[in-house]
């Protein structure tokens, strides 16, 4: 069997021998299509961008860099090069740019040319569409100038490949695409030492930058348990290997989770949300996995789906110690629920991190608070980036169970948050940091609840106007 899949335009089926997890980026500049570039190796700065389009129309920027050509199978892709009208003429999206003076040294440019021809497609805001994309040399106004001038796109959807194919690669390098739950479980059993592949926005580190083959991947894209969304009265249940931007996407419209739908939107780029999962985070179990303190939080749970039936475990006990969790050596993660708050609940999804979007969290907290009139009843605080994993803060929330949501009763609890954690010293940030800024989030959470009106966060100083702060 042979990766195939649709290549600006034209069918590209590849010989048999060629490895699966070769990333697309090595296997489109092999092939002589250098416009897109390696910048990063890490699905940082956007050099790399290509764009899946869907056979309705609907197109999802992603990092090839990250991709493996396994994933790339019944796929329809285009790179820059597939921008150009048969005649030679630029893409009304180049032309923006051109008519913007947005261009550059050519490095960069490419990939903020895809993210601009899916952002056409896919409208939003446009700083959302460039926080995937690193921008060095003329800045990013002109780039903003030239999305604003940016016609509707009217380019038909392409034709995709059949995606029929379960399993792919030579001997030394098999691939596997199951499309149900029961294959998957059967690929388990026989493939034991497989690597369990859904978006690879983190695992797929392990093929760009480390260069490492485990032999056999079995990817879960295609598998039919473990996609879509539906929400209910109670909650959602999210399917194990659906994107985060189908999540992000649902979420933005339900005032229940707006505060996570927020969070999301942080948690790397458009390129990453195209790819990278629910399931994906809970699997790999990091310490600063975005989406994990939110799920603490909420008190959701996950199904685990294995030879012996389904088993239900909550995230905190699914979550075992640092990248380690409570999968068995053959089982699956299906799904995820993740409960509503009780209405009159506060729950809040915080994140600090060097800059705002696209980056690794410092620290991550989440807060979910149930009252009684004023009095709290409940409270569920998890935090990330403070510890071996992320884990629920049980000193913090025993300060606030029982008593009203105060200014000296949060500020209690953020002391008591501050004790609690382990945090160490890096890059991001120091161990004192990492305390102090804990506290502070508290404190946050209590102003933006008791002074709604005033600026709790500053992300850009307005003009001409002095900006305006909250006295701690």
């Amino acid at each position: 069997m042979s990766i195939t899949f649709t290549l600006n335009g034209e069918l590209r089926r590849l010989p048999a021998e060629t490895p699966p997890a070769m990333t697309l980026l090595d296997w489109l500049r092999a092939a002589g299509l250098t416009g897109t570039k390696e910048g990063c190796a890490e699905g940082d700065c956007g050099a790399c961008t290509v764009v899946i389009e869907a056979p309705d129309g609907a197109r999802a920027p992603v990092n090839a860099c990250l991709m493996t050509l396994g994933q790339a199978h019944g796929l329809a892709l285009r790179s820059v090069e597939g921008l150009l009208a048969p005649d030679g003429a630029p893409h009304p999206v180049q032309a923006a740019m051109l008519a913007a003076e947005a261009t550059q040294c050519g490095f960069c440019t490419p990939g903020i040319v895809m993210s601009l021809y899916a952002h056409a497609r896919m409208g939003g805001d446009a700083h959302e569409a460039l926080a995937g994309n690193l921008c060095r040399c003329t800045g990013y106004r002109p780039i903003l100038d030239a999305m604003a001038a940016l016609p509707v796109a009217e380019d038909a959807a392409p034709a995709q490949p059949a995606s029929d194919v379960t399993g792919f690669g030579p001997p030394e390098h098999r691939f596997f695409l199951p499309r149900s739950l029961d294959e998957t479980l059967r690929l388990r059993r026989e493939y034991p030492g497989a690597w369990i592949l859904a978006g690879g926005t983190d695992l797929g580190l392990r093929f760009s930058e480390h260069r490492e083959d485990p032999g056999s991947i079995i990817c879960l894209r295609d598998v039919a348990e473990l996609r879509g969304i539906s929400a209910g009265p109670e909650g959602l249940s999210v399917g194990a290997a659906e994107p985060y931007a189908a999540l992000l996407d649902l979420m933005t419209g339900d005032a229940d989770f707006a505060a996570f739908a927020g969070l999301l939107r942080r948690l790397g780029s458009r390129q990453i949300r195209a790819l990278g999962t629910l399931g994906g985070n809970l699997g790999t179990a990091s310490p600063i996995g975005d989406a994990l303190p939110p799920l603490l939080a909420l008190g959701a749970r996950v199904s685990l789906a294995g030879p012996n039936g389904a088993r239900d475990v909550a995230v905190e006990d699914f979550l075992l110690g640092y990248r380690r969790n409570a999968l068995g050596v053959e089982e699956v993660i299906a799904r995820v629920f993740i409960p509503r708050p009780k209405p009159g609940a506060i729950f809040a999804a915080e994140k600090l991190s060097r800059r705002h979007d696209q980056d690794i969290s410092a620290i991550g907290l989440s807060v979910l608070l149930e009252r009684d009139g004023d009095v709290i009843t409940r409270a569920r605080i998890a935090h990330g980036g403070c510890g071996p994993m992320a884990a629920r803060a049980p000193e913090a929330e025993a300060v606030l169970e029982g008593a009203a949501f105060t200014e000296a009763q949060a500020r209690a609890a953020g002391d008591a948050l501050a004790r609690a954690i382990t945090p160490m010293d890096d890059l991001r940030g120091t161990a004192e940091y990492r305390r102090v800024a804990a506290c502070n989030l508290m404190l946050r959470l209590y102003w933006r609840e008791a002074r709604p009106d005033a600026a709790a966060e500053i992300m850009a100083l307005p003009t001409p106007h002095a900006p305006r702060f909250i006295s701690p």
